[in-house]
């Protein structure tokens, strides 16, 4: 009989956020939505600014916010290597709304010293954490 749990590491340069035994994980892979469930096939994909989500081995879901990085599969095992992450209780709206001004401007001052695709890149970071911090409320 197949294992019903995983488990996930999630590190970031700075911290390791997770580590423990996981039901299911969601990560915002280059190509789309990727849920990880037990039996998952071995896979090592790039990872998007975006959301990690996971329901505990207890059931609790939990939310983090990573700007990319990436995934790595092997059977019984998830590990998130982000560039940075967050945990989504940390987040903050405020600043992720002025973050995604200040790059909606960018984007449209075309004198400005920020180039379109660090703007685009800032944008896209700014609206997930946004999405992150909007999922939380619910």
């Amino acid at each position: 009989m197949a294992t019903q749990t995983l488990n996930l590491d999630v590190v970031s340069a700075e911290d390791k956020l997770f580590s423990g035994v996981v039901q299911t994980v969601q990560v915002t892979g280059s190509e789309g939505e990727l849920g990880i469930y037990p039996g998952h096939a071995p896979l090592l994909t790039k990872i998007k600014p975006g959301m990690v989500r996971y329901v505990s081995e207890a059931g609790d879901e939990e939310l983090l916010y990573v700007a990319g990085g990436v995934l790595e599969v092997q059977p019984g095992h998830v590990i998130v290597l982000a560039d940075v992450a967050v945990r989504g209780d940390e987040l903050d709206l405020q600043e992720a709304e002025a973050a995604k001004k200040r790059a909606e401007e960018a984007i449209a001052d075309s004198g400005s010293d920020v180039t379109y695709a660090e703007a685009i890149a800032e944008l896209s970071r700014a609206l997930a954490q946004i999405d992150i911090i909007r999922k939380l409320k619910r």
